[in-house]
């Protein structure tokens, strides 16, 4: 699965280790609950166990893995809990990116965003589904990026670096095919968040995207619960 290490300093052998497994698992190569052990990883990467156990601490963190007394580290899994409260991070910190943008976006960015919108309804056959995401993705940087915030910023990169990947692995039924009627709805709402953006309205693009999150969350967390409900 990984390449074998370089020679290299401490700092960067741990460094390089941490690179590793945090790509295996935003990338979907450890599903959500794989247990992580540490001889095996450190035979795979062809290093000692000391960078892989520091690596391990770093990545619990970052809230990528967690320990479980007395078994060890795994990749987190998301529970339906967590997804209200992940939409709900999201939807706040989205919206007063939102908000801030709309106060100083340029037409250019606006072009784009349109650009992105009019390539999303172009892409929404169940066979492009990933490319739908990846623009749907792309959408949502453009805007919180546009509020040159940078703690908002950089909380928000830091957030999709890990969503919809770490989601999608800990719910593989909803990871292959949209929800039913949301992509028709976001079409709409992100058209809504545009045009609040277009005229430099704070508080309605803020309320637009808040909505936008908040409905996708809902429709999420509502199949997770039916689902449960059906097991």
């Amino acid at each position: 699965m990984f390449e074998q290490a370089n020679s290299e300093s401490p700092q960067q052998l741990r460094d390089w280790v941490e690179e590793r497994l945090r790509d295996a698992i935003l990338s979907g190569k450890f599903d959500a609950g794989t247990w992580l052990r540490q001889q095996h990883l450190a035979d795979e990467l062809g290093v000692s166990q000391m960078p892989i156990r520091e690596a391990l601490k770093e990545l619990a963190a970052q809230g990528l893995v967690e320990h479980v007394p007395y078994r060890g580290m795994r990749v987190v899994r998301f529970s339906p809990e967590d997804v209200v409260d992940l939409y709900a991070h999201r939807a706040f910190l989205e919206g007063r990116a939102a908000a801030a943008a709309a106060g100083r976006i340029e037409p250019e960015t606006v072009a784009e965003l349109r650009g992105l919108l009019e390539r999303m309804e172009d892409h929404m056959a169940p066979d492009e589904l990933d490319v739908y995401r990846s623009l749907n993705r792309q959408f949502h940087e453009t805007v919180f990026a546009a509020s040159r915030r940078p703690y908002l910023v950089r909380t928000l990169t830091q957030m999709w670096e890990a969503f919809p990947t770490m989601l999608w692995s800990t719910f593989p039924e909803v990871a292959q095919s949209s929800l039913s009627g949301r992509d028709r709805a976001d079409c709409r709402e992100h058209e809504a968040i545009v045009v609040a953006l277009a005229r430099g309205d704070s508080a309605e693009t803020e309320q637009r995207v808040r909505e936008h999150i908040r409905a996708a969350g809902r429709q999420l967390v509502y199949f997770l619960r039916s689902r449960e409900r059906a097991a």
